[in-house]
């Protein structure tokens, strides 16, 4: 027998099973939420059309499984055209993207939800900038060519730094980029990367300013010269942003220098080279100048890696340093005592890894942007040996040709990851 309802019964149902469903979808949602560690942005340069913006991926990290799962509304505009460096804010509410081709900084406001909201674009002094660095009082910025009229792409030059103070959020307001900061020795924004006395061309390839914020290195290489020959400049950084070059600097580092990273005691820093497949380790002086270890291969600083390591990363908790290498699609580990680093093994990672970071809310997981792979790989860490275990369904997929990586931990407090 079949049971008839009129129409009140049914609009009854009908009420009553919505309520459940949405009571389900909000269970699930407050559940998803309560399981997210972090959010990890993925900047990806290539887009339809010669004028298009790049992307970011957002991802949110299971605390539970590692698994990275896009958060509603991504992929979202970069605000620029090939976006390739990516930093974080010391207090994880913004993010500044580098559009290489529009030398721009994009300034962007991170909600609870980890969705981005455009609020501010400045040019950088240089051309073409291609690394960042931040911390609570100022934002490094690295170009590949010093400022028009000095330099252009048909008349290259050495490259440049500047930096922009941060102002301090207050309420609703969010952290804001001054003036760049002005060198007096040139009387204009920027400090070149480049040998003195000498016309020869230097590129520069990564930046990293220290965690007591005292002092900020830029690796670079030197194209004129044959073989090339790898740089390390190392700067003192002022209470109004100023740079002044430190004791000794700029200090050798191999041939093709390609990412810089230093340890959360601000005592070491490790440069690998992309050429040589080494990382090249220093101890951080009284002054700031670099010491090279003696603890390598050979009684050298150079520990090795695998085939053209391209980024680096010190976990900010554990004893333990990453390189990604985009020749092998490999992650090599390593423990760090004294300075000196130990192979903790090898991971496979997607297609041409170019950035690396780890979470900052637990130290626990790592991921990888992997620039022809057109993904990122995610992997679990382990705090007590360093090892590394690929994590659920990875590697995830991204917007074609991903360049860079960085993360806020979700409702908490942590440090910002940098390329």
């Amino acid at each position: 027998m079949r049971m008839k309802l009129n129409k009140s019964s049914q609009l009854a149902l009908v009420s009553a099973a919505g309520f459940l469903a949405a009571t389900l979808v909000t269970a699930c949602s407050q559940l998803t939420q309560s399981l997210t560690v972090d959010f990890v942005y993925v900047a990806t340069s290539q887009a339809a059309g010669p004028n298009a913006y790049g992307e970011i991926d957002v991802f949110e990290i299971d605390s539970e499984s590692g698994h990275m799962r896009p958060i509603p509304s991504s992929p979202f505009p970069s605000a620029g055209r090939d976006p390739v460096a990516e930093a974080v804010s010391a207090d994880n509410e913004d993010l500044f993207v580098a559009n290489q081709d529009d030398n721009t900084i994009v300034q962007f406001v991170i909600g609870t939800d980890g969705k981005l909201y455009p609020f501010n674009t400045v040019n950088t002094p240089g051309i073409f900038p291609l690394a960042l660095a931040a911390n609570k009082a100022n934002l490094f910025v690295v170009d590949t060519y010093q400022p028009l009229p000095i330099c252009s792409t048909a008349d290259p030059c050495s490259g440049s730094i500047a930096v922009y103070p941060l102002s301090t959020a207050t309420g609703s307001t969010p952290v804001t980029l001054g003036s760049p900061a002005v060198n007096p020795a040139v009387s204009a924004s920027y400090w070149p990367i480049s040998l003195a006395g000498k016309a020869d061309i230097l590129t520069p390839t990564a930046v990293n300013v220290l965690a007591s914020g005292s002092y900020v290195y830029v690796t670079a290489y030197d194209t004129s010269a044959t073989p090339s020959a790898g740089y390390v400049f190392g700067f003192a950084v002022g209470s109004s942003g100023t740079l002044t070059a430190l004791p000794g600097s700029p200090y050798a580092a191999g041939t093709h220098p390609s990412a810089v990273a230093s340890d959360p005691g601000s005592a070491y820093v490790y440069v690998t080279d992309y050429a040589k497949g080494d990382v090249f380790g220093f101890s951080v002086t009284s002054t700031g100048s670099l010491s090279p270890l003696t603890s390598g291969i050979g009684g050298t600083n150079a520990f090795q890696t695998g085939a053209q390591p391209s980024a680096i990363v010190s976990d900010p908790a554990y004893p333990y340093i990453y390189v990604a290498n985009s020749l092998d699609a490999t992650v090599s580990a390593y423990s760090m005592s004294n300075g000196a680093l130990t192979s903790l093994g090898t991971y496979q990672t997607g297609l041409q890894p170019v950035a690396i970071g780890i979470d900052p809310s637990t130290s626990h997981f790592l991921y990888t942007a992997n620039f022809l792979g057109n993904t990122v790989s995610g992997f679990e860490l382990s705090p007590s040996a360093g090892t590394l275990v690929e994590t659920q369904f990875s590697p995830y997929g991204t917007n074609s040709q991903p360049t860079a990586v960085a993360a806020i931990p979700h409702k908490g407090t942590g440090a910002g990851v940098t390329p």
